[in-house]
């Protein structure tokens, strides 16, 4: 029975050592890979050269990894080097899952891993036929799903990480569920936020829903900062990510103003360059707060539920053993 019982308790707080370390180190490169795509893919819309190369999967009728670097000039180097760079995150992904398959235990999580591939394959597609297509729709889908991809890369990283896959040694959090549930209704919000950022970005329309989810996701992060400082002072790794969470709101908002007053009125008149800048770090700002927020709903639901699973895991090595 005892090794019945040891069965069912690596079942439920598994061991950090029975993790292969590599998967986790892929999942955080990736996640780190993926956050400078965000930035060229940002830069070859606000400089307006998504359709400099106007065929895909080939450029200008080349084999795309062999496109003379000599050739690569104005808007055209903006929009290979998206290619190119993409083409990269998704050699990883395919290693990522890879790595999943042949050394993660946690068959949920081999199955992410294969979800983020999916995912990578259809982005490139959906990037390719907008090329093709013309269509500005399925440019906001595809900037939709590239943030969508980024908080999936660190979902990756963060449940292979040895703090995930070892049992805290803090006490639970009494409040981790609500806690929790506000972190996620927060990442909910700034990803829509994004959404309607993608849509102003293609369009010029809808700036009003933009400014309206900067609102609200400027209050949530309010509402989150509060409550960790109040009731969870002592424990850094909620507040650290909590006060990065504030700041990069800050920035956000300062961003967002000066792109807005340089792209929509006169008052500023800020130069193309310096408004290319603005645009495009605001959109991977908004990418930061997207993974800052989801590490703190990761972690807040993770410390609230550590009580749960050691109370299963004594029972259950009680009843067997016994």
């Amino acid at each position: 029975m005892k090794a019945e019982s040891g069965r069912i308790s690596s079942s439920i707080i598994p061991h950090a050592s029975s993790f292969s370390a590599w998967p986790h180190r892929l999942a955080v490169i990736l996640a780190w890979a993926t956050l400078p795509l965000l930035f060229i893919g940002g830069l070859v819309t606000s400089k307006g050269a998504g359709l400099a190369v106007p065929d895909w999967p080939t450029t200008f009728g080349y084999n795309m990894f062999l496109y003379p670097w000599s050739k690569m000039v104005g808007d055209i180097f903006y929009e290979h080097s998206h290619r190119l760079v993409a083409s990269g995150v998704g050699l990883l992904t395919i290693a990522l899952t890879l790595a999943f398959w042949l050394q993660e235990r946690r068959r949920w999580l081999r199955w992410l891993g294969v979800a983020a591939l999916l995912l990578v394959i259809l982005q490139g597609v959906i990037g390719g036929l907008r090329v093709v297509l013309l269509e500005n729709t399925l440019a906001i889908v595809h900037a939709a799903f590239a943030q969508a991809f980024f908080a999936l890369t660190v979902s990756l990283a963060i449940f292979t990480s040895p703090d995930w896959n070892s049992e805290p040694s803090d006490k639970p959090i009494t409040d981790g569920g609500r806690l929790s549930r506000l972190c996620a209704v927060t990442t909910g919000l700034i990803y829509l936020q994004a959404i309607f950022g993608a849509v102003l970005r293609h369009t010029g329309e809808r700036v009003d829903a933009h400014l309206f989810f900067a609102l609200l996701v400027t209050l949530h992060v309010i509402f989150i900062l509060v409550r960790v400082v109040k009731f969870h002072a002592h424990r850094p790794k909620l507040t650290q990510p909590a006060c990065f969470l504030a700041g990069l709101l800050l920035f956000q908002l300062m961003l967002g103003a000066g792109s807005y007053f340089g792209k929509f009125t006169s008052m500023l008149g800020l130069p193309m360059g310096v408004l290319v800048f603005l645009t495009t770090t605001h959109l991977v700002t908004g990418a930061l707060m997207l993974a800052t927020s989801l590490l703190l709903t990761l972690r807040a639901y993770r410390f609230s539920t550590t009580s749960k699973a050691s109370v299963g895991q004594k029972v259950l090595t009680e009843q067997f053993s016994g």
